[in-house]
């Protein structure tokens, strides 16, 4: 039998994120820094039984429906297939986050063993600043990913796109046509200040409504069911090619409908992304604690979950790690 598990605000969490490494294969700029990165030591990051143990737990003792394997890039996490068939055992909803550099080599083996469904991050078309972006000339892998996802059955394949002011938001037709040709959803993503240079403006950030105006002007959209505990708010264009969707984390705050915690590659809990502390999962499961003591864990980090994040208010505080050690 299971138990929901609420959270201090009446919100019923049942989204656990992965973040199955700190490393990563790109050094965007709103990620992690160029140079002097220190990745953790092996030893520090949970192994594969730990992680499907928590997993397992959220599932079984709190009815979670959706898991999310994240990163740093989680495709560098070596025979990540046998993490994904033993998660896709717990018979929740299986999701994958990846920046495509190399999705094309394992999408087929992810498929096989039970992923079932794929985001893939790219923030622009260009090869020239593809490369300034992520400081990789590796847009035509991940090109190529996109397409290995879609030919190996994933449904539905979506692309986030992270959006900045003067960087690369004149992209966003070009994005959106690219969706409709391939098939494929795109997401347009508010920038959120979780960069490791702290460099964030709330000048850069393209506001989600902007984007539904111009894409309401060159293509046509209308609203699609609504958002619920998800993300993203989902449009359709009007000729039935396809649909897109806006995530407004900055400037519409979905906080009061978030349903997700955050499992780190070193096994600390975070209840919110913009958290500021963490509950040791890891020295739980290290200590011998059993899944009494691991449920009793988990349970009393969501119980500090704050009802928003306040980004742009005077209370606002800047997470101590940034994205890329946190997990998406």
């Amino acid at each position: 039998m299971t138990v929901p598990l609420v959270d201090p605000h009446g919100r019923t969490v049942r989204d656990l994120r992965i973040s199955v490494t700190d490393r990563c294969n790109f050094r965007c700029t709103y990620c992690m820094p160029e140079e002097g990165m220190q990745w953790m030591a092996r030893e520090e990051i949970l192994t594969f039984e730990e992680i499907e143990r928590v997993a397992r737990v959220c599932v079984e003792r709190f009815g979670f429906t959706s898991l999310r394997l994240t990163g740093g890039e989680p495709t560098v996490r070596a025979h990540l297939p046998v993490l994904v068939e033993k998660l896709a055992a717990l018979g929740a909803d299986l999701a994958l986050t990846t920046n495509g550099s190399t999705l094309a080599l394992v999408a087929a083996d992810l498929r096989r063993a039970g992923l079932d469904r794929i985001n893939i991050s790219c923030d622009s078309l260009r090869r020239d600043r593809f490369l300034a972006i992520t400081k990789r000339d590796r847009l035509e892998a991940v090109l190529e990913g996109i397409d290995a996802a879609l030919a190996t059955g994933f449904s539905p394949v979506k692309v986030n796109v992270v959006l900045q002011r003067g960087v690369n938001d004149d992209e966003l037709i070009d994005f959106a046509r690219f969706g409709r040709e391939k098939g494929v959803g795109i997401r347009f993503i508010e920038w959120m200040p979780l960069d490791a240079q702290q460099a964030w403006q709330r000048a850069i950030v393209v506001p989600s409504e902007e984007v539904l105006e111009v894409l309401d002007r060159e293509f046509g959209i209308e609203a699609l069911d609504q958002r619920g505990s998800q993300p993203a708010e989902r449009y359709r264009y009007r000729d039935g090619r396809g649909e897109v969707g806006v995530i407004a984390s900055v400037t519409r705050s979905f906080c009061s409908t978030c349903d997700r915690i955050r499992l780190t590659s070193d096994g600390q809990l975070r209840a919110c992304l913009f958290a500021t502390g963490e509950a040791d999962l890891r020295s739980v499961l290290r200590a011998g604690g059993d899944d009494d003591a691991l449920a009793a864990a988990i349970e009393a980090e969501v119980g500090t979950k704050w009802a928003g994040h306040d980004i742009g208010a005077v209370t606002f505080t800047r997470p101590a790690r940034s994205m890329s050690q946190i997990g998406g």
